[in-house]
């Protein structure tokens, strides 16, 4: 059995009568080349059936066209949609995505953390709610973050927190509540919610009500949340208003209440938060503030890719929020 020869670029320059150096130039798209060479350099590619390394073409030109997404979980409505939207940009403009469901584990985290810094992908967007990784104070590779603050130097896509806090408050005060609690996560994850919760004490304040804010884990089961807002019912039977983080709690919150005989419209209001379409479509009796994801996600990819390029100065944006209302209302 005779051995197949296998095509290198000196075989290529060969037939092709130019140097290695000129083949590995029009490979890689680089520098000033005469349409003639680079003709000649394809036909003899093509006469040799040569296929370029493209492992090693991408480490000369040290991009991957590859990127990463890290966020807790797709079992949440909202980042299963997001990260669906982020997918499809990337893959529109030739990138290959690698998906990273956190599960808000630091060390996952960090390990595609250390991917972006080795090199082996070009950028990273994240929206997990780990706290205290080292490694985004220091580096200045591309990141982009989604609602979530990780560094000074790294620009975040979110809504705008603080309206959708005011919209969700002033619904529940138009609609005649009297004792509105809202549920968030805790006081020490530095994220965007927190203009939320401000929202609401303002807005409370303002009408001299009393707020009220029952922390809720993230990354903490749905029973787990359920003991909670349970406790919530128990702890505050005047409750006719809740404003809740997410819209998973608050479709949580809207089952607990029917163990408490509490039911939405009737003797309890719920506005929730994120809006994402598989919650409206299995939830549509959910009043919600509605978080613009396709939108966040087309200015995330923009974002990372300026960053890619070596654009500096690239600044965080914040997004319009609208309110969704139930099919009940």
């Amino acid at each position: 059995m005779v051995e197949k020869k296998t095509i290198k670029l000196d075989d290529v320059a060969e037939l092709a009568g130019v140097s290695k150096t000129t083949v590995s130039r029009v490979l890689n798209n680089r520098g000033y080349l005469s349409d003639k060479t680079i003709k000649k350099v394809h036909d003899a590619m093509d006469k040799l059936n040569y296929r370029p390394n493209v492992i090693a073409r991408q480490l000369f030109k040290q991009k991957t066209n590859l990127v990463a997404l890290v966020f807790p979980t797709v079992d949440n409505p909202f980042f299963a949609e997001l990260e669906a939207e982020l997918e499809k940009r990337f893959d529109q403009l030739g990138y290959r995505v690698l998906m990273g469901n956190s599960q808000n584990n630091p060390a996952k985290e960090q390990d595609y953390l250390k991917l972006l810094l080795n090199h082996q992908v070009d950028g990273l967007i994240v929206g997990s709610h780990n706290q205290g990784i080292s490694e985004y104070q220091k580096t200045t590779r591309p990141i982009v973050s989604i609602e979530r603050f990780v560094g000074k130097q790294i620009p975040v896509v979110s809504s705008d927190n603080y309206q959708g806090g005011l919209l969700a408050v002033q619904r529940l005060l138009n609609d005649g509540c009297k004792h509105i609690i809202h549920t968030n996560y805790p006081i020490n994850l530095v994220s965007p919610n927190e203009l939320r919760q401000q929202a609401y004490e303002d807005l409370m304040n303002k009408h001299n009500r009393k707020p009220i804010t029952y922390s809720v884990s993230f990354d903490v089961s749905d029973e787990e949340k359920e003991r909670v807002f349970r406790k919530m019912f128990r702890e505050h039977p005047e409750v006719d208003g809740i404003f809740a983080d997410n819209d998973t709690n608050a479709s949580l919150i809207i089952r607990v209440g029917k163990e408490f005989n509490r039911h939405v419209p009737d003797d309890l209001k719920v506005v929730g938060y994120d809006g994402a379409n598989i919650t409206r479509t299995l939830s549509p009796e959910l009043t919600t503030i509605q978080q613009p994801i396709p939108e966040m996600a087309t200015k995330a990819v923009e974002l990372l890719l300026q960053l890619i390029e070596g654009k500096t100065n690239v600044k965080s944006v914040t997004l319009p929020v609208k309110m969704i209302n139930s099919t009940t209302a």
